[in-house]
C-alpha cells in the first residue's frame, strides 16, 4: 500500500471493479469557474471611471454567466480604433454602464485589459446623470 495525493479537492469515492480492483475517484460538488481568456468577448459592469482607466467588473463570458466576478480595466488607448489620443475616457464610459468588451490580455496580476474598439463593442446599457436609460443615436455624439 502506497499513499495517493490528489491535486482536485474533493471526496473520495471507492468503486470495487469486477475484476476485484479498487478504483479511486475524487468527486468535486461544484464546477471549476470559468475564466475570461484572451480573444473573449466579455460583458462587465463600470465601476469607477478616472482620467487615465475604466475599472469594470467582468460578469460574462461569451453567452456564460461568470459565477465569479473578475476585474477588468479599460485604458483610453483601448476605447476605440481611431484618434485614440484624443479619447477622454469620462466622455466614454460612466459608473453602472454594462460594456460589452474583448480581452486583449491578462494584464498585470490584479485585472484584465479590456478593449471596446470595435464596432459591435461598447457601452450596450446605460443610464443618464438623472438615472434615465439612454437609447443610442449615433457614435458621432
Amino acid at each position: 500500500g502506497g499513499s495517493l495525493y490528489a491535486s482536485v479537492v474533493g471526496v473520495k469515492k471507492e468503486t470495487k471493479q469486477p475484476d476485484g480492483k479498487i478504483l479511486l475517484e475524487v468527486l468535486r460538488d461544484h464546477q471549476p469557474s470559468i475564466l475570461p481568456q484572451t480573444g473573449d468577448i466579455v460583458t462587465a459592469r463600470v465601476l469607477k471611471v478616472n482620467a487615465r482607466f475604466a475599472k469594470v467588473e467582468i460578469l460574462f463570458s461569451g453567452e456564460r454567466m461568470l459565477r465569479d466576478s473578475f476585474p477588468g480595466t479599460v485604458r483610453p488607448r483601448d476605447v476605440r480604433a481611431f484618434e485614440v489620443d484624443s479619447v477622454q475616457i469620462y466622455s466614454s464610459f460612466r459608473p453602472g454602464d454594462i460594456i460589452r468588451a474583448e480581452v486583449i490580455s491578462l494584464g498585470d496580476s490584479k485585472s484584465y485589459y479590456l478593449s471596446t474598439a470595435k464596432n459591435d463593442l461598447g457601452v450596450v446599457i446605460a443610464r443618464s446623470a438623472s438615472g434615465h436609460n439612454m437609447v443610442p443615436i449615433s457614435w458621432d455624439f
